[in-house]
């Protein structure tokens, strides 16, 4: 019945139900065009929180942190009244603040020293009142680190003003490196400044020469040589100092040092300031910078005029002090630095029984030891060839006059001297001392056999040489002063010797001008005996006579009462 009614509807007024079913589809589009739109908003403002987010955390990635000042929306209606403030993440970390991104500008400036606080909220100052950029390092307080501040305003492209930005960047560690090379270069300046100081004070010419050979660096005295010629005019030019023959001194020898890698020297004659000097001129080559293929040079111009005449008059007084040693009765000979016989006199010849014929060819100090030995005029070793060795050795290891004794198997024996030759080689001596030797052992055996005598006597004897130390005691005298024999093996003097025999003078009251009296009486010539009282115990009687050779000898008898 129901879809009756609703056919007859329909054909009681058919225009009706067409409207209505028009509207219907009308409204049905605008509601799916209104969706679609809603959609398409919902899509747009998805991608525009992306790309927000997007930008956020690119900023929040940066190794710089940063503080913001936003400012209020100027072309709409914004509900934001005042300047907002945000401090970002990076920055929190970077200067550890407690309050995180919630911290304040003011805040933020507690962190930097009195002045520098000052200078920065100048800085901010201008930046928010008329957009001034700023650029500056600053010092936090704790931790020690150095920031650079940067402030810029951000501006739309309508003009509006979005934000001032501070950017903070840590710079520590660029400030360090920077410092530590501004250090080194300085230490570098100072260091070139000395090496020039260095060059310029050397008290001789010095230069160096390219690859081309070319002089391209030298020294103030370099410049001695060309009067009126600036440092600029000398190596614009490759100007050389000059010999007497009007030629360059050592361009040929740095061409030659050049050429075999290895330094060269020669000696030349220049006229300076009207006079004329002897110089010794050095070339000397080196790699630059490690490279085989480049090689430059350094020379020096050293003056050897003095020593020129040195050697000269040295020639003339070693001419002369050969002749006198020729004339003289001890045996000597010169053999040069190749160890060839350079001099001898009639007395080395006679003494190794040598002819004058085969001495004058300069035989080699090895020949002339050979000839010895088949003479049987050197010492009985066991083993010939590493004694010559040794002695041909000698010549590089003697730098100063070393004396030694030659037992001969005739029973000579020599005394032999070797001197350094200023030219070069050794000068010998050689003396015969046997008879010396001889004579020296009968006096010592005599000197044993007399400290034997005064050793096995009862008396106590004590000598004193005539320096005035202890020379000889008995054990009778330890016996007697009951003294350590310790005490008296550093030679101690008569004073120190009686202070030692104190402990038997103990009832004295003046023990100081007792011990006086005693070394006066021993010291007095004309004294023959005194008698001491020990204790009054007993008596010592003392006798002190003076010997040959200067020596006091001091006898000790005991008397029993």
């Amino acid at each position: 019945m129901t879809k009756d009614l609703l056919f007859d509807m329909f054909y009681a007024a058919p225009e009706l139900w067409y409207g209505l079913a028009a509207v219907f589809f009308i409204l049905l589009g605008g509601l799916i065009y209104y969706w679609f739109l809603y959609l398409k908003s919902r899509q747009k403002n998805y991608f525009l929180n992306r790309d927000r987010e997007r930008y956020a955390e690119t900023l929040y990635a940066s190794k710089d942190g940063y503080f913001a000042f936003i400012y209020p929306d100027e072309k709409i209606d914004d509900p934001r009244k005042i300047i907002l403030e945000h401090c970002s993440r990076r920055l929190a970390v970077m200067m550890n603040l407690s309050l995180g991104t919630k911290t304040k500008f003011d805040d933020i400036l507690q962190n930097f020293y009195k002045d520098d606080i000052k200078k920065l909220q100048k800085y901010v100052e201008l930046l928010k009142a008329d957009g001034v950029s700023f650029e500056d390092d600053f010092l936090l307080k704790s931790p020690n680190k150095r920031l650079r501040l940067s402030g810029m305003r951000i501006n739309g492209i309508d003009g509006n003003i979005y934000c001032d930005m501070i950017w903070f960047r840590d710079i520590s560690l660029e400030s360090q490196v920077i410092f530590e090379l501004e250090s080194e270069k300085t230490n570098w300046f100072k260091q070139i400044i000395q090496l020039e100081d260095l060059i310029n004070n050397i008290p001789y010419p010095v230069w160096m020469r390219n690859d081309k050979l070319d002089i391209f660096q030298i020294n103030n005295k370099y410049l001695d040589f060309f009067e009126n010629k600036s440092r600029e005019d000398v190596l614009s030019n490759h100007l050389e100092i000059q010999d007497i023959k009007g030629e360059n001194i050592s361009k040929n020898l740095a061409l030659l040092a050049h050429s075999v890698n290895k330094s060269k020297n020669q000696t030349v004659t220049v006229i300076k300031n009207g006079e004329r000097k002897v110089f010794n001129v050095i070339e000397t080559p080196f790699n630059v910078d490690e490279r085989l293929d480049k090689i430059y040079t350094v020379g020096a111009l050293i003056d050897i005029t003095e020593l020129d005449d040195f050697k000269q008059n040295l020639k003339i007084h070693q001419n002369a002090h050969l002749e006198i040693m020729g004339k003289l009765g001890t045996a000597f000979a010169v053999f040069d630095q190749k160890q060839n016989l350079a001099f001898y006199n009639k007395a080395f010849s006679m003494l190794w029984k040598l002819e004058d014929n085969w001495l004058d060819q300069q035989p080699d100090y090895s020949a002339f030891l050979d000839v010895l030995r088949d003479k049987r005029l050197l010492p009985e070793v066991p083993d010939y060839l590493s004694f010559k060795s040794g002695e041909q050795k000698d010549f590089a290891n003697i730098f100063e006059a070393k004396e030694d004794l030659l037992h001969l198997p005739n029973e000579q024996t020599i005394r032999r001297v070797r001197i350094p030759h200023p030219m070069g080689g050794l000068v010998f001596a050689y003396e015969d001392v046997s008879d010396k030797l001889a004579t020296r052992r009968a006096y010592n055996s005599l000197l044993s056999v007399q400290k034997e005598i005064l050793e096995n006597l009862f008396d106590a004897v004590i000598i004193f040489s005539p320096d005035g130390k202890l020379a000889f005691y008995n054990q009778a005298y330890l016996k007697l002063w009951k003294i350590a024999e310790l005490a008296l093996q550093n030679e101690p003097t008569l004073n120190e010797v009686i202070e030692m025999q104190k402990k038997f003078f103990v009832k004295v009251d003046d023990w100081k001008t007792l011990k006086n009296d005693i070394i006066a009486h021993i010291e007095n010539l004309t004294t023959k005996t005194f008698i001491l009282n020990r204790n009054e115990e007993d008596q010592v009687e003392v006798m002190s006579k003076n010997l040959s050779d200067g020596s006091t000898m001091i006898t000790y008898k005991l008397i029993d009462f």
